[in-house]
């Protein structure tokens, strides 16, 4: 065991000295730390297996995909009208428009895939509407950074991506379908949005916020009139999973054969990102936009975006077979339940452990790296083995990204509503607190979900 801490401690000293205090990008902070785990466990001689592991995993690519979706979504601006329209039916109630920004943000995170990207892209509308009509400036900050980081825990999220992959390699014979594990998802998203929207209302009467005033508020015609297009992209990308859900054994498999069934379900990933994306480039408003070289313009202006996320899923993926070929992911999983916890221990553990790990480690490195360890450890004490793989994007992706020092959504919230860094630092901590309480209340089965 001491050498399993040795080498978490080496890749969590890395990322800290890199990442957080000379502030380099993760994906450097990550590839070092790969050079130095290889250094110090003597495997060069493994390395390219590891390289090979990494860039041969099927699901990197159906990530690179919603990425790639992500890019045109938020470049062609094709769901501003939706956030429109929703500003314009729920901004007359008192504290509407942080009712719009939970639902317009939650709706936005899940298609862009950018936590502080959604911020910034929604938050320009959400969080100037909030303090003009009475949110404290920290309170619109972090109104809008909690909601735009539930895109990270939301279908079609990349994250998702990667705890479904932990879970079929560690249960393949539960043979689950995307459809099936994003019903789930979809289940555990809602009580999450629940929770914002009960916060925001107990703020509201505690500052006393009032509706937004009538001449502040977009006019419903005129952006049905514009963005009701828009609107038609959720459905164009969660219909066929809750049609592959549904009908999976009563027409999928009765077609197609268990096989054909199941590879349907897994290349709807790369199949869908594709038809939203081409969707979004028939309903934008500036066909210059659009245009090939536009397109390809476009792709090459987001490679900055695109690049990082990608290279840090190939190197969390390099350290995972590494980790795996010196069991160092068994050996934790072996020390965790030496602890002998309760289910509501371990709970809590895996809860406390991931909010600090996600405090210096991005969401998508530990679900990739540490996924796996999670999901076993969870099961090991009762928890469904669905539930724990499809908490994970929540628990590692959405904490860190609400969470200081990595709290980038906080930063980016702060930057638009112009608040003080220590009181929306201190009002963070009730979003946090929250957050962590709906985890542990999800994981204990204390709550009914959807798909479950």
């Amino acid at each position: 065991m001491p050498s399993t801490f040795l080498y978490l401690g080496i890749l969590l000293g890395v990322i800290c000295i890199w990442f957080v205090l000379l502030k380099r990008p993760v994906y450097e902070a990550v590839l070092i730390s790969f050079i130095v785990l290889l250094t110090v466990t003597g495997t060069w001689g493994s390395a390219l297996g590891y390289i090979d592991a990494g860039l041969s995993t099927s699901l990197l690519y159906s990530m690179t995909a919603f990425v790639a979706m992500s890019i045109i979504l938020t470049k062609t601006k094709v769901i501003d009208g939706c956030v429109a329209i929703i500003l314009s039916l729920l901004g007359r109630v008192t504290g509407g428009a942080g009712y719009v920004s939970v639902v317009a943000s939650s709706f936005m995170g899940a298609l862009s895939g950018s936590g502080p990207g959604n911020v910034m892209a929604t938050g320009s509308l959400t969080i100037p509407a909030m303090i003009k009509s009475g949110f404290p400036r920290e309170l619109a900050a972090n109104v809008e950074s909690n909601a735009s980081y539930m895109g990270n825990m939301i279908p079609p999220s990349s994250n998702i991506v990667a705890a479904m992959g932990a879970l079929a390699a560690l249960y393949p014979e539960m043979n689950i379908t995307t459809g099936q594990f994003w019903i789930v998802l979809w289940g555990i998203g809602l009580w999450f949005i629940l929770q914002r929207i009960v916060m925001v209302w107990a703020f509201c009467k505690y500052y006393k916020v009032k509706p937004m005033e009538k001449q502040d508020l977009p006019d419903l015609k005129k952006v049905l009139k514009e963005g009701w297009q828009g609107l038609l992209l959720p459905l164009i990308i969660l219909l066929p999973f809750a049609l592959d859900y549904l009908f999976k054994d009563t027409f999928f498999t009765a077609r197609l054969g268990a096989t054909g069934a199941k590879y349907f379900s897994s290349s709807l990933l790369l199949f869908i990102a594709g038809l939203a994306s081409l969707y979004a480039c028939l309903i934008a408003k500036d066909k210059k936009q659009v245009t090939p070289t536009s397109i390809a313009r476009m792709f090459a202006n987001g490679v900055k975006s695109i690049a990082p996320a990608i290279a840090v899923c190939i190197i969390g993926y390099m350290i995972g077979a590494m980790f795996k070929e010196l069991n160092v992911a068994a050996d934790m999983e072996a020390f965790i339940e030496s602890m002998k916890f309760s289910k509501l221990g371990m709970v809590l553990f895996i809860c406390v452990l991931t909010c600090f790990l996600g405090m210096v480690i991005p969401g998508s490195s530990l679900v990739v790296i540490f996924g796996p360890v999670f999901i076993s450890t969870l099961v090991s004490v009762g928890v469904d083995p669905m539930l724990a793989a499809a908490m994970l994007p929540c628990i590692c992706g959405v904490m860190c990204g609400i969470t200081p020092p990595l709290g980038l959504g906080m930063y980016a919230g702060m930057s638009l509503a112009e608040s003080e860094f220590g009181k929306t630092f201190k009002n963070n901590l009730w979003w946090v607190g929250a957050q962590f309480l709906m985890q542990v209340l999800c994981l204990m089965g204390w709550l009914p979900i959807l798909g479950l």
